[in-house]
């Protein structure tokens, strides 16, 4: 098993996220750094990773697992190229979230926390994403997708696709 480590970019913007807060609280720097080595290493974190985090900012493992184990923007094994995070309380779930969710899974032949075999696609559910109004919706990367219909789901994914075949 390769180990785990930075380059000296990804290590200098570690230095860089510590030295945003005062001496002796590298722990405020958990998230940010947690993100760019979920970023660096493959869109998640492995335990290996998350030791590597601990030694990093002189933390005991078990505080960068609890952090990752708690918040839905880590994932803790291997995910698709298009993460689908679909929102699943109550207005999104009045609003049809269910139905979107059953629909995805069954044009892509997963379960909630499953990859297609092709690599291509994770479905996720997720607590609130803030976006009651526009229910029901999910977060693809660092974008949202609103008033989800089966027929916006077959253009999300036809989308997803097209930019997979075109890389």
């Amino acid at each position: 098993m390769a180990v785990v480590q930075f380059s000296e970019e990804k290590l200098n913007k570690v230095k860089e996220i510590i030295a945003r807060y005062p001496q002796g609280k590298q722990k405020s720097a958990l998230i940010p750094v947690l993100h760019l080595a979920q970023e660096a290493f493959g869109g998640w974190l492995s335990a290996e990773t998350m030791d590597y985090v601990a030694a990093l900012l002189q933390l005991e493992p078990i505080e960068v697992y609890e952090v990752a184990t708690f918040y839905s923007m880590f994932n803790l094994k291997p995910v698709g190229t298009y993460m689908f995070e679909v929102c699943q309380t109550g207005p999104c779930m009045v609003s049809g979230s269910d139905q979107i969710i059953d629909y995805i899974k069954g044009k892509l032949g997963i379960g909630v926390g499953e990859t297609t075999a092709d690599g291509l696609f994770t479905l996720k559910t997720v607590e609130c994403l803030g976006a009651c109004g526009y229910a029901p919706m999910m977060q693809l990367g660092k974008h949202y997708r609103e008033h989800l219909t089966p027929a916006k789901v077959d253009e999300i994914i036809a989308e997803c696709r097209a930019k997979a075949n075109a890389n």
